[in-house]
């Protein structure tokens, strides 16, 4: 179990930097689309391309990978999205961003699916669900900080305006990814009797499940607040550069990256539950810093610059770590439909955190951004610790 574990965590891996990549572009997309007079309102919209398409392609798509199979339906994924990504750097009209990110969102809805599938198949027990995912869901960051660092890169040298055809290498690693999984033999969950949808759905209608689906909204809410709004806050209200406003991003990466790994090599000597209090606590220490600065020393609050990425580090893992506690409880024959519902509320997290965003920058209400973040966590707290107290049942 162990060695075929071992070679699956690779193209699993390397499936979640690639949606990370198409995913996490989000920032650099606005700050590049900022700088041709398109307003923040339509770019904010933008990101409900990318989001609501997942949302409502998630629970056909549960559909789609019952009849192909896990591991066609996964490279199904990819292919579309190493093609859409090779097309990007050839066409410059607005209205293609929109079609682009509905197709990675509905590509990403059907590869995550898949890749919790897998992962539920193989691991039964809550530690190990919890280390697989942390140490998958880890290459989600090397995504967002090889995207921001690269493309921070291609921006800010004398090839900045070829900056689309940086794209072309998620194509390659698509076609790397593909070769991958098309040598491995994969568990694939037994097939059940079809019910209909409703019926289905209607297991999960427990207090615990709903109030865990409320907790994974807020945390991606908040993850979204970071990934894609950073590094538009830090040119418009800390007054850097484009190329080190980006690179803000890739640093909250490389510590979530951290956090993720981390976690990944000593949760199983915790409780899932103190660990997961003990991380938001800290989160909310750094943001009551931040503020500290904000509002008693103004001279020194370029040290800010540099504590918005700690954050990562103890926010990273809680996405992973609900999950795992959660996933580990429901029924082999019912992960790939419960995933679906985990992608929805992680896709209406994001989403609406991004239109709220996208609205507070248009009126220049965000010199106080830290404070939003405080709020939105503040929240995620309190639903947090209501799922703590119910969680209990077995699904």
């Amino acid at each position: 179990m162990t060695a075929k574990l071992s070679r699956i965590s690779l193209p699993l891996k390397l499936t979640f930097l690639i949606f990370s990549m198409v995913l996490n572009c989000m920032g650099l997309v606005i700050l590049q689309l900022s700088e041709e007079k398109i307003t923040y309102e339509k770019l904010g919209f933008l990101e409900s391309f990318k989001d609501l398409p997942i949302a409502f392609i998630s629970l056909f798509a549960v559909n789609f990978i019952s009849k192909t199979g896990t591991k066609k339906a996964l490279i199904s994924a990819l292919v579309i999205v190493g093609i859409c990504s090779s097309l990007l750097p050839f066409v410059k009209d607005f209205w293609f961003y929109k079609v682009w990110f509905a197709i990675i969102g509905t590509c990403f809805a059907v590869g995550k699916i898949c890749v919790f599938g897998i992962i539920r198949n193989n691991i039964s027990d809550e530690k190990s669900l919890a280390k697989m995912m942390n140490s998958v869901e880890a290459s989600f960051m090397v995504g967002i900080f090889v995207v921001n660092t690269g493309f921070g890169w291609l921006i800010s040298s004398q090839y900045s305006e070829f900056w689309k055809f940086g794209f072309i290498s998620i194509s390659i690693l698509c076609a790397v990814t593909i070769f991958l999984f098309s040598k491995l033999d994969i568990t694939e969950a037994k097939k059940t009797e079809n019910k209909s949808l409703i019926s289905e759905l209607s297991v999960f209608a427990t207090p615990a499940t709903l109030v865990f689906l409320a907790v994974v909204f807020f945390i991606v809410f908040v993850e979204q607040a970071f990934n894609s709004w950073l590094p538009s806050f830090y040119k418009n209200h800390l007054n850097v550069n484009s190329f080190f406003a980006l690179q803000a991003t890739s640093f909250l990466a490389l510590f979530s990256y951290a956090g993720r790994t981390v976690t990944a090599n000593i949760i199983q000597r915790f409780s899932l539950s103190r660990y997961y209090v003990l991380c938001i606590s800290l989160i909310i220490a750094v943001l009551l810093i931040i503020l500290g600065i904000q509002y008693f020393d103004s001279v020194n609050s370029n040290i800010i610059l540099f504590l918005f990425p700690v954050i990562g580090l103890f926010l990273s893992p809680l996405y992973p770590v609900i999950n795992s506690k959660m996933i580990a409880r429901v029924d082999k024959e019912k992960i790939n439909l419960f995933t679906s519902l985990i992608v929805i509320f992680s896709s209406l997290g994001s989403s609406v955190s991004s239109i709220i965003m996208a609205v507070l920058f248009g009126k220049q209400l965000l010199d106080y951004y830290p404070l939003y973040i405080l709020l939105a966590v503040s929240v995620l707290f309190t639903v947090s610790l209501i799922y703590f107290r119910l969680a209990g049942k077995k699904l």
